[in-house]
């Protein structure tokens, strides 16, 4: 064995240096208050409540029967890669190959891969603050460097073009737009992708709440620009977070850069779940719809009582299924007090911090969950409030 110096730890920086998921520590402590017998209302975590619709789930099963087990072509089965160029189309008026399509296993991978083929080492990409958080991780990995322009609360959390521009050097080599997005459920307009897309550099648009719209309609950033990389699945709109499936739409002189690393990294995504991917596409907009109704049902009660709470945003989430709380005259700890909120009033909420540090002062609410829980969980959070007013 080969004793290593004092001053190097075994434990690559990489993973060293990489921080924790907050909401995933919030989950599992909630899940652990659980197996004590606590009853815990779940508002954190962004994940569809309901079962995945049966058209899905039936076509699994017949691929699994018809022995579709094995390996697909790197690049994902051709059929499902033409079903994802053909929805762009009917639902976005954008023409797009289907060799253009990279389908993955799941949305990360098609992260991991984009900015890949996207960075050398110390290249820049344009975030938002506050941003999911595992963006900046995901660059970092790959050598490059998040620069963060911080997005404010009377402006939806959008960018302002002036800060962007300002950011904008030679290293820049993509900007980053989620919408809607998470943390605040807000939804760009086509003027606001479209000033994007005239910026100059790559976009990446993580499209992945796109469908998940109560108030106007979302728009793809391939309407405005084909200098972009278009990441989306099939997690959130088809409640499929476990079936992990995803894609990249990438521009055609990046496709085979994109295959090598997946050919090397991945392989393929999982051949039945391609199978019942192409069922979600052709057989549910009625499982959707329903879904939709359901979602904007708990949507307008959340904000309803987050104003009468006196936590409401300045702008009005209007996509994807989350709400932000400004909780600044209670705390300007957000991970403490979300934790604080755990133990006294058994409801799990996920700290803003996680989303950047402009997200300081916020909760964000997720309200994939029922509306009966939805009520019980602002009710306990509601007397808990009070409880803190009352003391001060």
């Amino acid at each position: 064995m080969i004793d290593l110096p004092d001053n190097q730890n075994p434990i690559a920086r990489k993973a060293l240096e990489m921080p924790p998921f907050i909401v995933m520590d919030i989950l599992e402590k909630a899940q652990q208050m659980e197996a004590q017998g606590e009853n815990i209302i779940h508002l954190e975590i962004g994940e569809p409540d309901f079962s995945t619709p049966e058209p899905i789930k039936e076509a699994a099963q017949r691929a699994l029967q018809d022995g579709d087990t094995h390996y697909t072509h790197s690049l994902g089965k051709v059929e499902l890669r033409q079903e994802i160029a053909s929805y762009y189309q009917r639902k976005y008026g954008v023409s797009i190959s289907a060799e253009q399509v990279i389908v993955t296993s799941g949305t990360s991978p098609a992260m991991l891969l984009t900015f890949g083929v996207l960075l050398e080492k110390g290249d820049e990409v344009i975030l938002p603050d506050p941003h999911y958080a595992c963006y900046p991780n995901f660059i970092r990995y790959s050598d490059g460097k998040p620069v963060f322009v911080p997005v404010w609360e009377e402006d939806g959390f959008k960018y302002r073009l002036a800060d962007i521009k300002s950011r904008l050097n030679s290293r820049t080599r993509a900007i980053m737009v989620n919408s809607p997005a998470t943390p605040s459920g807000n939804v760009f307009s086509a003027a606001e992708l479209a000033a994007l897309a005239n910026l100059g550099p790559y976009i990446i648009s993580d499209e992945i709440y796109h469908g998940l719209v109560y108030e106007g309609e979302e728009h793809s950033i391939l309407e405005y620009t084909d200098k972009a990389f278009v990441i989306n699945g099939f997690s959130k709109l088809y409640a499929m977070t476990g079936w992990r499936l995803g894609y990249v739409i990438a521009p055609p002189e990046f496709v085979r850069p994109l295959q090598k690393l997946q050919q090397n990294l991945f392989i393929c995504a999982g051949s039945f779940i391609q199978s019942a991917a192409i069922a979600a596409l052709r057989e549910c907009d009625e499982h959707v719809a329903s879904m939709v109704r359901t979602y904007d049902k708990r949507r307008r009660y959340l904000l309803n009582r987050l104003k009468a709470m006196g936590l409401a945003t300045k702008v009005a989430p209007t996509g994807a299924f989350y709400a932000l709380a400004n909780i600044k005259k209670y705390s300007d700890d957000s991970y403490a007090f979300a934790f604080e909120i755990l133990e006294k009033a058994k409801v799990a909420l996920t700290p803003g911090i996680d989303f950047g540090s402009n997200c300081e002062g916020y909760l964000r609410i997720s309200y994939a969950n029922s509306l009966e829980n939805i009520k019980e969980g602002l009710d306990r959070l509601e007397a808990f409030l009070a409880e803190k007013r009352h003391k001060t």
